[in-house]
């Protein structure tokens, strides 16, 4: 079986709105767009190079591949943009309609949840989703997340879009850590079971 791997670039405070450029996502009156960009460093492009490696797909939300597919394909003589050209690409989106503009982009119709659990049944290969905050959380709502590699800056901005949502619950397990010369933790977990706590009384959840 496949795995689900998100990768996500996020602040101490969970923000994963923009990491890439002022203009990336403006929602809400975001200012801080760009903000990861003064933390990459070699330690970092050779970390997420290796991971790759065992990519088999993308899985994009609407919104981060509309940005994608806007941006990337213009970026000439730059590997990453060699390698997205070439991946092959799932959208889940209920509002785009096939041919899609980018190369090797296929949209996933029906219920999101059942089709990328068909996807996920593949024998090898992961399948990576970038950004897509709406689709990570409905996937993992929904048990579809097998891996997160989360690229955690020293970095606290106060507002934005968070990774995980209020009132969302679980447990993570870390299985492998890197520190970049510029102090990002590329931090990878897997889920696990929400462990039992103390509650008020004594009771156990």
């Amino acid at each position: 079986m496949s795995k689900v791997v998100v990768v996500e670039s996020v602040t101490l405070d969970g923000v994963m709105q923009a990491p890439g450029r002022p203009d990336e996502d403006t929602r809400d009156g975001f200012g801080h767009g760009g903000w990861a960009v003064p933390y990459n460093d070699e330690v970092m492009g050779t970390t997420m190079g290796e991971g790759m490696a065992s990519t088999r797909a993308m899985l994009f939300g609407r919104r981060t591949y509309d940005d994608f597919a806007g941006f990337w394909p213009q970026q000439e003589d730059n590997p990453i943009t060699a390698y997205l050209n070439r991946v092959q690409k799932y959208v889940v989106s209920g509002s785009l309609h096939e041919p899609l503009p980018w190369r090797n982009s296929t949209l996933v119709g029906g219920d999101p949840v059942e089709e990328v659990a068909r996807l996920r049944r593949a024998p090898d290969g992961d399948l990576v989703v970038l950004g897509s905050g709406v689709l990570v959380r409905s996937l993992a709502r929904n048990g579809l997340v097998d891996e997160y590699v989360l690229l955690i800056h020293p970095l606290v901005l106060g507002t934005g879009t968070r990774l995980f949502g209020d009132h969302e619950v679980g447990a993570l397990r870390l299985v492998d850590s890197v520190v970049t010369t510029t102090g990002v933790v590329i931090a990878t977990y897997r889920p696990e079971p929400v462990p039992e706590w103390p509650q008020a009384g004594g009771a156990t959840r």
